[in-house]
């Protein structure tokens, strides 16, 4: 067999697109000799290699495409700070099986409490999981959305929200929809039901999305759609924030009135 000039053999490695393998060759054929691998073993040794670069790529790549606001994972959340969340069901949510099944998860409770930190954190472990993850507060996706149908565009609007395999709609509730959002966020939700999984975090209980979405009627259809295959969660607890701010002496805790002795006659 004739010899094979490195320079070749980089560039045929370069055209076949296995650039972890051309980087690291030299490397990789030692490691093989100081095994003692077999020619299969060795082969199989490079197609290791070059799906972990190509695995950290397509994650590092996915990461950016989510647009999380901030870095998060569950192994920096303090389930000892909110003893009303179940950390097996939390667990259970971050094999991501619910997303593969199109269902949904909502994340209730007040501000300050966690949600947003575990929704980023769902995300992420959907994407080491291989789904596609876009995170958006639900603000942009109705200003979007209306700005898709002043433009005529309202579809493609609709398509781009409905791509990705989970969506993570944050913050519903801080501020109440005019009626057409609450119309536009409609077309959102049926778009993607039982096609693309959502997940959502909302300071308001879901009777209160009557008042959020400004017609109970509306608020009714997106809640049939959203809690037909769903996961809700309602967070109990104190704010994160508020008790740092506690810690640091900025607030104090709120006085407690001294009950006062009746005189019985």
């Amino acid at each position: 067999m004739r010899a094979i000039v490195p320079d070749r053999l980089s560039d045929m490695l370069t055209r076949l697109k296995l650039t972890a393998v051309r980087d690291q060759l030299d490397g990789l054929l030692d490691e093989a000799g100081r095994q003692e691998l077999s020619l299969r073993e060795t082969l199989v040794l490079l197609c290791e290699r070059e799906i972990a670069r190509k695995d950290e790529r397509r994650i590092e790549m996915t990461l950016k495409l989510a647009r999380f606001p901030f870095v998060r994972d569950l192994s920096g959340f303090d389930f000892s700070a909110q003893p009303s969340l179940d950390p097996k069901q939390i667990r259970e949510l971050a094999s991501a099986r619910w997303i593969a099944n199109g269902e949904n998860v909502l994340l209730l409770g007040p501000p300050g409490v966690g949600k947003t930190h575990l929704a980023v954190a769902l995300g992420r472990e959907a994407i080491l999981a291989g789904h596609s993850v876009q995170f958006v507060a639900a603000t942009t996706v109705v200003a979007q959305l209306a700005k898709g149908h002043s433009e005529g565009r309202l579809e493609e609007r609709l398509a781009q929200f409905a791509k990705p395999k989970l969506l993570i709609i944050d913050e519903l509730g801080y501020l109440p929809f005019e009626p057409d959002a609450a119309h536009l966020f409609f077309q959102l939700v049926s778009r993607r039901y039982e096609r693309g999984a959502i997940l959502l975090t909302s300071n308001r209980s879901v009777g209160e999305w009557g008042s959020v979405f400004s017609d109970p009627v509306v608020a009714t259809a997106i809640l049939d759609r959203l809690l037909h295959h769903s996961h809700v969660i309602t967070i109990r607890g104190d704010s994160y924030r508020l008790k740092e701010k506690r810690r640091s002496g900025l607030l104090q805790k709120p006085a407690v009135p001294e009950a006062k002795s009746e005189k019985k006659s």
